[in-house]
C-alpha cells in the first residue's frame, strides 16, 4: 500500500517516490512532486475552475503517454468534479481547487492541460491562446520575434499579452479576454495568424500543414476553440529533461539570442518565483482584461 500523507487535512497516497521519471537529469518521482508543491501558490489559481485533461506518463517521458480527461477511477471523493457538455455527450472532469487534489493530481504523473474557460461558463472564453511552434530549422528564438509581432497587434487592439515557454520547443502568448464565445475568439485568433503571416512570410503560417512549417513559426489560433486544452502555466512536461511550461518577461523575450536561454527546468522555477513572483498574474485581474473586436 502506498505511504499516506496530510495534506490540508485531506489523506494524500504518495507512491513510488523514489521511482527516476526523467532518467536524463536522475529526477525522481519524489522530486516531481515537491516541484508541485513548490509552485502550488502559483500554479492553483491558474488551474482552479478549469476542468483539466491528464497527460500522464507514469513510466517517465520514454514510456507510455496517454490522455484522461474523464474522472481517473480511485479519485477521492474529496476531489472536485464537474458536468461537462461535449460534442459526443456530457462527461464528468476532475476541478484541481486545492493543494490536496494537486498532490493527488500530481502523484499519477501528468501533464496538466485546460480549456480557455471556465466551468461555470464552458464554450465562453475568458482567455485568448496561441501556440507558438517552431520546424526545424527554426527555434524559439524565431518564436520570440513572431511573440513581440503578436503582442503590438493586440495592444492595438487593446489587449495586452503576456508569454510563457511551452516547456517544449516553442512559445505561448496569452491573453484574458472576455464577453465572447470560443467561436468568436478562434476568428479573431486565425485573423490575427493570418495577418502575421503576410506581415511576415519568411517567418510565419497560420496552417498546420507540415510541408509548410520547414524553418517557419506555427501560429497555432486553433486552441481557443471550447473543446481544446492548453498546458497550464507552470506545468512539467514529458520531455527528456523536468522542463516546465514558465512564465517569461518581455525583456527575456526581445533578448532571446539562443534555444537554450528560454529553456527552464523544475530546479529553475524556485529561484524565478523568488524573483519575479508570477508574471501570468495579470491574467486573474480583471484590471488587464481586454475585449475581443467583434
Amino acid at each position: 500500500m502506498a505511504p499516506m500523507t496530510e495534506v490540508e487535512g485531506r489523506r494524500v497516497a504518495l507512491s513510488n517516490l523514489e521511482k527516476v521519471l526523467y532518467p536524463a537529469a536522475g529526477f525522481t518521482k519524489g522530486e516531481v512532486l515537491h516541484y508541485y508543491a513548490t509552485v502550488a501558490d502559483v500554479l492553483l489559481p491558474h488551474l482552479r475552475d478549469r476542468p483539466v485533461s491528464f497527460l500522464r506518463y507514469p513510466d517517465g517521458p520514454d514510456g507510455q503517454l496517454f490522455f484522461t480527461k474523464n474522472v481517473p477511477p480511485g479519485t477521492p471523493e474529496w476531489v472536485t468534479t464537474a458536468e461537462v457538455p461535449r460534442m459526443e455527450g456530457p462527461a464528468r472532469m476532475v476541478l484541481v481547487q486545492d493543494l490536496a487534489s494537486l498532490m493527488w493530481a500530481a502523484n499519477l504523473v501528468t501533464e496538466f492541460h485546460t480549456p480557455q474557460w471556465l466551468i461555470g461558463a464552458p464554450g465562453e472564453a475568458d482567455r485568448l491562446v496561441f501556440d507558438l511552434d517552431p520546424g526545424a530549422p527554426a527555434t524559439v528564438v524565431e518564436c520570440c520575434q513572431v511573440a513581440l509581432w503578436l503582442r503590438d497587434r493586440l495592444a492595438a487592439d487593446g489587449i495586452e499579452a503576456w508569454p510563457k515557454t511551452s516547456g517544449a520547443k516553442g512559445l505561448h502568448l496569452l491573453a484574458a479576454v472576455r464577453s465572447a464565445s470560443s467561436e468568436q475568439v478562434s476568428e479573431y485568433a486565425k485573423e490575427l495568424a493570418v495577418e502575421a503571416e503576410r506581415a511576415l512570410p519568411r517567418l510565419v503560417v497560420h496552417r498546420m500543414t507540415k510541408s509548410l512549417r520547414p524553418g517557419k513559426v506555427f501560429v497555432d489560433w486553433s486552441q481557443n476553440a471550447a473543446r481544446k486544452t492548453t498546458a497550464t502555466p507552470y506545468t512539467l512536461r514529458a520531455r527528456a529533461q523536468p522542463l516546465v511550461s514558465a512564465p517569461v518577461t518581455w525583456e527575456e523575450v526581445e533578448q532571446c539570442a539562443g534555444p537554450g536561454q528560454l529553456a527552464f527546468t523544475a530546479a529553475d522555477l524556485g529561484p524565478r518565483l523568488q524573483d519575479f513572483g508570477d508574471l501570468l498574474a495579470p491574467l486573474l485581474d480583471s484590471a488587464h482584461v481586454g475585449l475581443v473586436p467583434s
